[in-house]
């Protein structure tokens, strides 16, 4: 697979001749699990539009039936981006051919077991793998969260492009704390990354690489109830998963021969 084309700091070269469309995509990109509906006003100051140019790309893409308005003056997406996810994820290989690893993980380790991939400055979760215990923690395919945060988005963070993680660590160090570094550091130095209850309270976490070479920063991660992920039992998830991420990184790489 050959990567997009990036400027030397790592960040997508930009193409030129099409401000207008980057501007509609951008302002379906701001909608997210996060924020699912939005005022033009909001939704111009994300993109950083005029109100009256915005109301324009709202009113195309609501003719594509891709927004509607809601209550009063929001605004949210439509079902018709549903067949895009699905077919993104039909689309992704990695996925298809991690999948097997990933089953068999999440049953040896007894917890869900998710791959999570960068896009811009968000950890995206591309699959997942519940385990059939009765506590379990459920990370829908799709859903995102910030760069930084938790040990998917922390271990995605160190795996950047050194240029390109530097350009985005002032604003993630401001929101999260300088003791941020030391864990880049150490996830960078170990190959793993952990966390506990940053992102849900009572879950334990953590987070390895899935490293082939021409693909977007991937991790594989598992995620379960802290007070059931105990002791050594956390290191054994930890050295587990990093050998399953490593048939996943086997499997890729024989596919791409």
């Amino acid at each position: 697979m050959t990567p997009a084309v990036s400027t030397v700091d790592g960040s997508p070269r930009r193409t030129p001749g099409a401000s207008s469309s980057r501007k509609v995509l951008q302002l379906l990109l701001a909608f997210s699990e996060c924020r699912w509906e939005a005022s033009v006003a909001e939704l111009a100051a994300t993109i950083g539009t005029p109100v009256a140019t915005t109301y324009r790309y709202v009113a195309l893409l609501k003719e594509l039936q891709l927004l509607e308005e809601g209550r009063a003056g929001h605004y949210h997406l439509t079902s018709q981006v549903m067949p895009l996810a699905r077919a993104a994820q039909l689309a992704n290989d990695l996925v298809r051919l991690a999948k097997p690893a990933m089953e068999a993980a999440a049953r040896e380790l007894g917890e869900t077991v998710m791959l999570f991939q960068q896009f811009g400055d968000a950890a995206v979760c591309a699959d997942r793998v519940e385990c059939d215990r009765a506590m379990r923690f459920t990370f829908e395919p799709g859903h995102s969260m910030p760069l930084g945060l938790g040990a998917s988005g922390k271990m995605l963070l160190a795996l950047l492009p050194e240029m390109e993680r530097d350009r985005r660590l002032p604003s993630i160090i401001e929101q999260r704390g300088t003791a941020l570094r030391d864990e880049l550091k150490h996830a960078l130095e170990n190959r793993y990354s952990v966390s506990s209850g940053e992102i849900d309270e009572g879950v334990w976490a953590c987070s390895v690489p899935v490293e082939v070479i021409g693909r977007r920063p991937t991790v594989l991660s598992m995620a379960g109830p802290a007070a059931r992920i105990t002791g050594e039992a956390r290191h054994t998830a930890i050295t587990t998963l990093q050998e399953y991420a490593r048939r996943i990184q086997r499997t890729i790489s024989s596919y791409s021969l």
